[in-house]
């Protein structure tokens, strides 16, 4: 096999038998090989620095956000907000919430007394499981360092969520009549029934928060007496329940559109009927939205020489000044003498 050079650069490769190897006449067998030519390799090239990127047109963007991005993200918080805004006036007032979401504040009330009855039910099986059995271990400082943090996260909360109630006066409108809604000036007497059950649920915690920092100072110096953990979470467990009574009165007592509890039937129906020309009320109802929220609604029976714009215009603005009702509706008509007799006109029964 003998190279011979070749047009274009490329090497002919002739192969000859052993027979005519070396002869002039011989013949010869030609197979032409083309192969790339042997050049040697090129060494590793170098990352060259180039003024672009190497696969990007435009240069690498600043950081930060540019004036363009800033621009877009101002645009898309405004129409979030105006959305916002927008669903939240549909969600307020609807044909089917007629009186809006009042009664959301009530639920969500009763949901954190709920919670804080689950809670306190689990503390208790846990406490009662340790009073079972010993075999367990408690490591004082670490306890007491943790009921030390919670005792003061407990104090911030329950001074930011308390609700003072309203100085103490009694002017035109007697004692037993505290207006609920006159404006900004006065504050609520009941407050928001959310922020009470909030202000309920920190207590309660607060109370077991007492409880394991005193336990904690005694297993600290004292191990030998683990089982005052179980013990103090029974004792403060039941403060706990019991603090949350008068808000689950009241929350059960409004979805079940009882009476508002500063407002009375009779003093109601005295009231109606002092306005002159009133002969007799009936279907009248009280019930709340929240503890703050009062509803009022009745019919008037009217003498036929009374002028009913007037009666009505009277009656509402002595619901609204005495008892602070939010919404009256009152029905006007003429008195009749059967009404004495009928069912549906009776006073409901004393409770």
């Amino acid at each position: 096999m003998e190279p011979s050079p070749a047009a274009g650069g490329l090497e002919t490769t002739r192969l000859v038998s052993p027979r005519d190897r070396g002869g002039a006449g011989g013949s010869l067998r030609l197979k032409s090989l083309f192969t790339e030519p042997s050049e040697p390799l090129p060494e590793e090239s170098k990352p060259v620095e180039m003024p672009f990127h190497h696969c990007h047109r435009d240069p690498l963007p600043p950081p930060g956000l540019t004036p363009e991005r800033l621009h877009a993200r101002r645009q898309l918080y405004a129409a979030c907000a105006v959305c916002f805004v927008f669903m939240a006036g549909e969600v307020v007032a609807t044909r089917t919430m007629t009186f809006g979401w009042h009664r959301s504040e009530t639920l969500g009330a009763l949901a954190s007394v709920v919670s804080l009855w689950m809670v306190t039910g689990i503390l208790l099986y846990l406490a009662f499981v340790r009073l079972l059995h010993s075999d367990y271990h408690i490591e004082g400082g670490a306890m007491l360092l943790t009921a030390s943090i919670a005792v003061c996260a407990n104090l911030l909360m329950a001074f930011v969520l308390h609700q003072a109630g309203p100085p103490h006066s009694h002017g035109s409108r007697g004692a037993e009549y505290a207006p609920l809604e006159e404006g900004p000036e006065e504050p609520l007497p009941l407050g928001n029934t959310s922020v009470r059950a909030a202000f309920v649920h920190v207590l309660g915690d607060l109370l077991q928060s007492f409880g394991v920092l005193a336990a904690s100072i005694l297993i600290y110096f004292k191990p030998q007496y683990k089982a005052a953990d179980p013990i103090s979470t029974f004792l403060f467990s039941i403060c706990a329940l019991g603090s949350t009574a008068p808000t689950l009165r009241d929350v059960l007592r409004i979805l079940m559109e009882g009476t508002p509890r500063n407002v009375g039937f009779e003093p109601v129906r005295d009231t109606l009927l002092s306005v002159p020309g009133v002969r007799a009320t009936h279907e009248l109802h009280l019930w709340a939205l929240t503890l703050t929220y009062h509803v009022a609604s009745a019919h008037l029976a009217i003498d036929s020489t009374a002028d009913p714009e007037a009666v009505l215009a009277e009656a509402s603005s002595r619901l609204y000044s005495r008892f602070g009702f939010s919404s009256c509706t009152l029905q006007v008509e003429q008195y009749q003498p059967e009404m004495a007799q009928c069912l549906r006109c009776q006073e409901p029964p004393q409770a």
